[in-house]
């Protein structure tokens, strides 16, 4: 590696970290602020406050960094290269003999490694942390009661039902599951008083551990429901495992996936999100398929951003920094906005999950590579 490219990388890296420390500072002290009695609340029962704060706003700044990472980037590209055109650097490099593209080439490696390495934390580490980074300032200990929307379970044909959630016990409050027209034998629905949700183990599938069962009544004399060869409902008749009034409601769908949700698309890997909608007990979407696919296309996403505006700084050789916030913003907006109207149309049907992630490359692509073969030719 050459002096003028270590030297750039340099320039590069201690833009991107001061650009990315005064964004996510802006960030944590705003929300620490008007959360503040929260947070102290909180710190009453599990530690100190400085513990509280420093371990929740960890999490939160590596979801930060995850979602900027490629606007970071242009960013700190586009201030490397007005900084040196505001010293007369790129001048003298020109006049040895270095065209413009060869200066900035270890601008761009740089962003595009960091492009491959927001994508591998997207899918490996990110949704090793779902559960801290989807916790709310104001729900810390998951004991607030969440609004819960019904969800039907496709395979058993069950209606999940429940008055509110309750994350920290991953607990249905005032369970109430519509069941269908072939278990008419118990009648129209099974209450209870609560309803938590289990996962598989030791050979028991998972599903919904119901407790204080009200309807149907003397729930222990009752045989489990069996459709075919698998049971459905489990009652402590044939389950020396279950108390009276308690029985076990077989389902596939996890208590995450019954809070749904944009958090769960968005911290869940391209892997689990497949699985979801292979999941028979499940029927997501146009949302999730089209996050399946935007997904793939991130990177290559965050690297046409690149091109869109580092090619404004070169051609222009502006040496103003207020000029080069100006268009980074410009650039920014407009490009963002291609791509959530894209991704919105998608998720109300309007287009084709692959073609809402896809159709930003489509149009931008070809404009990057015009305005990039631009800058090389001069």
């Amino acid at each position: 590696m050459k002096i003028v490219d270590r030297y750039l990388l340099r320039q590069f890296v201690h833009v991107f970290i001061i650009c990315f420390i005064s964004l996510t500072g802006l960030y944590v002290v705003l929300d620490a602020f008007s959360h503040l009695d929260d947070f102290m609340r909180y710190s009453e029962k599990q530690g100190s406050l400085l513990g509280v704060l420093s371990g929740y706003y960890f999490y939160k700044s590596i979801g930060f960094f995850e979602r900027l990472s490629g606007v970071i980037s242009l960013i700190a590209a586009m201030f490397t290269v007005t900084w040196i055109q505001r010293h007369n650097e790129l001048t003298a490099l020109m006049a040895a003999g270095i065209s413009r593209v060869r200066v900035v080439k270890p601008v761009i490696s740089a962003c595009v490694a960091l492009a491959l390495l927001t994508a591998v934390g997207r899918e490996m580490v990110i949704p090793r942390m779902r559960q801290e980074l989807s916790r709310d300032a104001r729900d810390l200990l998951g004991d607030q009661a969440q609004q819960f929307r019904p969800r039907h379970d496709n395979q058993t044909n069950i209606l999940l039902r429940g008055n509110q959630l309750f994350a920290n016990e991953r607990r249905i409050d005032t369970a109430s599951f519509l069941l269908p027209p072939e278990f008419s034998v118990w009648g129209t629905q099974l209450t209870a008083v609560n309803a938590y949700y289990k996962p598989p183990e030791n050979g028991r599938p998972g599903g919904y551990l119901m407790t204080g069962v009200t309807e149907p009544r003397a729930i222990a004399e009752k045989q489990s429901l069996i459709v075919g060869q698998q049971q459905v409902v489990i009652t402590p008749r044939d389950a020396d495992w279950l108390k009276p009034e308690e029985c076990f409601v077989v389902s596939d769908v996890t208590f995450e996936q019954l809070r749904g949700g944009q958090q769960w698309r968005q911290y869940s890997s391209v892997a689990e999100l497949v699985e979801g909608l292979k999941n028979p007990s499940l029927d997501f979407g146009a949302d999730v398929r089209v996050a399946v696919h935007v997904r793939v296309v991130q990177p290559m996403l965050d690297v046409t951003l690149l091109f869109l505006g580092l090619p404004l700084v070169l051609a222009r050789e502006s040496r103003n920094m207020f000029l080069s916030i100006g268009m980074c913003v410009g650039v920014v907006s407009i490009y963002s906005l291609t791509v959530l109207s894209c991704q919105y149309l998608g998720t109300i049907y309007m287009l084709s999950p692959s073609l809402a992630a896809w159709l930003p490359l489509m149009v931008y692509v070809p404009i990057a590579v015009a305005m990039f073969e631009r800058v090389r030719r001069s």
